[in-house]
């Protein structure tokens, strides 16, 4: 989807700057939402692509206020609300208030560590790959209103399969709960020039992974 989130190429916001010798979590509360927003996933409450949409749908003042964990944190409360998890009393109150709703599974001590695994998302090729390593392809200038994982930075930009990475999980189609509908997934290599322009530095090259319903045929 089109949003705040999507920042690769965008001006205004700076170079990243590392944290020297930066703890794991900067505060308790980080760490306890990490394990609860990996509960929800191994429970079956929401995909993973379902969960980065969830954050991708915050508004923009939100998402660009927010540290990392604290995005997580409202991803969280606002999925466990939508799905019934959890009602908005119960969040303000700090505690439940009504029935719980039951759950696919229940987590016990000895699934944590699976927790933190994650599992393959390569399936069984639904056809043969559209494209071969070599071949010149154009990432399709769309706009989807949902989860995406092709970077706007790229849209309309052509360049050349450099790897075939097997058939996998197509994340536009499970973030808005339509199945695993497997796709083709790419590595495709554009010239530095063809995405930023000719003041750009003409020795480097930016490789991104595309799944094929992304691609198109260029000449």
């Amino acid at each position: 989807m089109d949003s705040v989130h999507d920042m690769g190429g965008m001006h205004g916001f700076g170079k990243v700057e590392p944290e020297d010798n930066e703890p794991v979590f900067h505060a308790l509360w980080e760490g306890r939402c990490l394990a609860l927003n990996r509960a929800m996933g191994a429970i079956g409450a929401w995909t993973i692509d379902e969960g980065r949409a969830g954050i991708e749908q915050l508004p923009p003042d939100v998402y660009l206020s927010r540290s990392y964990y604290g995005k997580w944190a409202l991803r969280l409360q606002n999925m466990a609300v939508a799905r019934g998890l959890a009602s908005a009393d119960e969040l303000a109150a700090g505690r439940a208030l009504h029935d719980a709703k039951p759950l696919k599974r229940k987590l016990t001590a000895a699934d944590v560590p699976g927790t933190l695994t994650r599992g393959s998302f390569g399936r069984q090729a639904p056809a043969p790959a559209r494209f071969k390593v070599g071949d010149r392809v154009r990432a399709k200038n769309i706009h989807p209103p949902t989860h995406t994982r092709l970077p706007r930075y790229a849209r309309g930009h052509a360049g050349v399969i450099e790897a075939i990475r097997g058939c996998h999980v197509f994340p536009d189609s499970t973030a808005v709960g339509g199945g695993e509908n497997p796709q083709w997934l790419y590595t495709v290599l554009f010239d530095a020039r063809e995405l930023w322009g000719e003041s750009a530095d003409s020795t480097l090259t930016v490789s991104i992974e595309a799944f094929e319903p992304y691609l198109e045929a260029a000449a």
